[in-house]
């Protein structure tokens, strides 16, 4: 592993997020965390002993004023057993900010430092309590829209990836040592290195399961990051009434009036795991007045940082000119054309929706009443993921820095291959062979450099 210089200070910070609560909490680590907690709590107790994982009650006193801060339960948690791998202490007391920041304050007067974004996790990394991916996860799980991103972050901490990138890396490492002896004899007439079965066992061992991570990469961005979906269409056909449906709240303005809607509304929906940002858009049309020109500018905005259109037409009004020429205005993008107000059709009428390709996906809906709802979930479900109904790859989700040095890793995993074939020589095996290691330890930490470790850090939230 890189030889990362130790953490030996003591830092703290809060780690329940700002705002009124029960409770909050302050955390500290380092190897004054003990010393500094016996300066400033004073126990309800005569037999407080500050036992490793006991929570002990009492008060948070400043040691300079004597001034009683607030009434808490403390707890003291001895290394290696901890978070961090160092001697571990947290103040549980009221959830007010000003309590928190005081006690925070008196902490800091004692010589402890203030904790960095993620420092605590980054010091759980560097003492080798987790790896790299599993630090990652911790981003992912606090930053999870959904439950499934949760699960598969989850099973990312729990060590998913790192296990599948190990798995590779010991294919390669055995690889490496026969290619060395093949170094060390130059001269035996006798062939060490059989070839044709390390070629294989590339394409199997190391290849293939290399892919398969990279494939899944695009899909863990999915349920990571989320997608962006625009509702556009003519004014007054029910695009914020879809929104209110959609979100089963009264989140948009709903009148008969065509330009209610002046500015784009934009929330979150979970739909079947996907994290969906989706947006209620001005209606798009000409002559509009100035107020609901700015409006309109913005829904194009919208439209152009969209995954997915949801393209909605009036059913009762029918397909005319107007939604032609606006549909012409998103054809470059992926579309679910919505046949809202199908609650005003007879039994036997149809729209015809004439220029509109036939491989676009269709829903009949009515927003008003609600229906359709369901069906458009699954068309907009199937839509995102590419007709898969379900996540194709357990057991881990790569981000973009892990895809990066996948792809790299996978280059001189064929260049290896390649090298094989045309019968160079050991060396140059080697080091194509170490490349393939070194980007696959970028990923669990073994080869990652400390600017990237901080990129990486300065994600998380302060206290974490």
């Amino acid at each position: 592993m890189t030889d990362y210089p130790a953490e030996n200070s003591t830092v703290a910070a809060i780690s329940t997020p700002p705002g009124a609560g029960g409770i909050g909490i302050i955390r500290m680590s380092g190897p004054t965390s003990l010393q500094v907690l016996r300066s400033i709590f004073r126990p309800h107790s005569s037999k407080c002993e500050f036992r490793s994982h006991t929570l002990y009650y009492g008060n948070i006193v400043a040691p300079q004023s004597g001034k009683l801060l607030d009434e808490v339960l403390v707890v003291f948690m001895q290394s290696p057993k901890t978070y961090t791998r160092e001697d571990v202490v947290e103040v549980h007391c009221h959830g007010s900010f000003l309590v928190l920041q005081n006690i925070l304050e008196c902490i800091l007067e004692q010589g402890v430092e203030l904790a960095e974004p993620g420092e605590f996790t980054k010091r759980a990394f560097l003492n080798g309590r987790i790896d790299l991916t599993k630090a990652e996860a911790v981003i992912d799980i606090l930053a999870a829209k959904t439950r499934k991103g949760v699960d598969l972050a989850q099973e990312q901490l729990a060590g998913a990836l790192y296990q599948r990138v190990e798995s590779i890396r010991q294919v390669l490492t055995e690889m490496r040592a026969v290619i060395e002896v093949a170094l060390d004899f130059p001269d035996e007439d006798v062939e060490i290195v059989d070839l044709d079965a390390l070629v294989t066992r590339l394409n199997e061992e190391v290849a293939a399961p290399i892919d398969k991570l990279i494939r899944s990469a695009d899909q863990g961005r999915i349920y990571r990051e989320g997608v962006a979906v625009v509702i556009v269409g003519r004014p007054n056909v029910g695009k914020s009434s879809l929104l209110n449906s959609i979100l089963q709240e009264e989140r948009a303005l709903v009148t008969e009036i065509p330009g209610t809607t002046r500015d784009s509304i934009e929330e979150h929906v979970d739909i079947g795991g996907l994290p969906v940002r989706i947006a209620d858009t001005a209606g798009i049309r000409e002559g509009a007045d100035e107020v609901e020109e700015l409006g309109i500018q913005r829904a194009r905005r919208l439209v152009n940082q969209a995954d997915i259109v949801l393209f909605m037409i009036d059913g009762a009004a029918g397909v005319c000119e107007e939604d032609r020429q606006l549909f012409a205005t998103v054809a470059n993008k992926p579309a679910i054309i919505l046949i809202n107000k199908i609650d005003l059709l007879g039994e036997d009428e149809e729209v015809e929706l004439g220029f509109f390709p036939n491989e676009i996906p269709r829903v009949l809906l009515s927003a008003k009443e609600q229906s359709g709802m369901a069906e458009l979930r699954q068309t907009l479900f199937m839509a995102v993921t590419g007709g898969k109904d379900q996540w194709q790859e357990e057991g881990c989700a790569p981000n973009l820095r892990h895809k990066n040095s996948l792809v790299k890793a996978r280059s001189a995993c064929r260049r290896i291959v390649e090298g094989l074939d045309l019968g160079v020589t050991s060396d140059l095996l080697a080091v194509d062979l170490q490349e393939c290691l070194d980007q696959l330890g970028d990923i669990v930490g073994q080869t990652t450099t400390e600017d990237i470790l901080d990129v990486i850090f300065e994600q998380f939230c302060l206290g974490k």
